[in-house]
């Protein structure tokens, strides 16, 4: 009976740190989302836990940053999910889809800034595989209708999107681009890279 009742608490303790963990990521993107110095203190202070506690489950700064970017993006790919965009022409579909990861973007752009000065370009790429696969079929599909260019490999143009795109968000933190501006050159730049050349 002793042993079962030292046993009883772990699930609990579990359930705890769980909670904890949403809570520190939860935070983590509003933090960082807001501003992209935020400390681990404000964090830790803003899910109610503590310095010590917010460390025991990410034993760094990147560590944190990392998590809290994950995070970011698979509540992203949920907004994205769009099942037009697998009918639309490729065109359209790809304009379409631009606009959408642009809304999703704009408002973690300063948690991409953090990000940049923690992890590598490589590791960041590594989180949106998922969102950057949904990039690919739409580009592959448009080579094959004929809507994109096919001179170049679609690994390529899939490494070129992502590569606009936060460049769009660096440039409108900068103020070099307008807020109003992005959406509309970000469509054009991408557009105008895919159009197949006229013969």
């Amino acid at each position: 009976m002793a042993r079962t009742a030292a046993r009883q608490p772990v699930p609990a303790r579990r359930a705890d740190a769980e909670r904890n963990i949403a809570a520190i990521l939860e935070a983590g993107t509003r933090l960082l989302s807001a501003d992209p110095t935020a400390s681990v203190a404000d964090i830790a202070k803003a899910a109610g836990v503590g310095r010590v506690t917010l460390y025991g489950h990410f034993a760094s700064r990147e560590a944190l940053v990392d998590a809290v970017l994950d995070h970011a993006v698979d509540t992203a790919e949920a907004v994205l999910a769009d099942d037009s965009i697998e009918t639309a022409p490729a065109p359209e579909a790809m304009a379409r889809l631009l606009r959408s990861s642009w809304e999703v973007l704009d408002r973690h752009r300063r948690l991409f800034l953090a990000a940049d000065r923690v992890l590598a370009t490589e590791r960041i790429r590594e989180h949106h595989e998922k969102p950057l696969r949904r990039v690919e079929r739409l580009i592959v599909r448009g080579q094959r209708e004929g809507g994109f260019r096919t001179d170049l490999p679609p690994a390529w143009l899939v490494t070129t999107f992502f590569s606009i795109i936060h460049s769009a968000a660096q440039e409108r933190e900068a103020g070099r681009l307008a807020p109003d501006e992005v959406e509309p050159v970000l469509v054009k730049t991408m557009l105008s890279l895919l159009t197949p050349a006229r013969p």
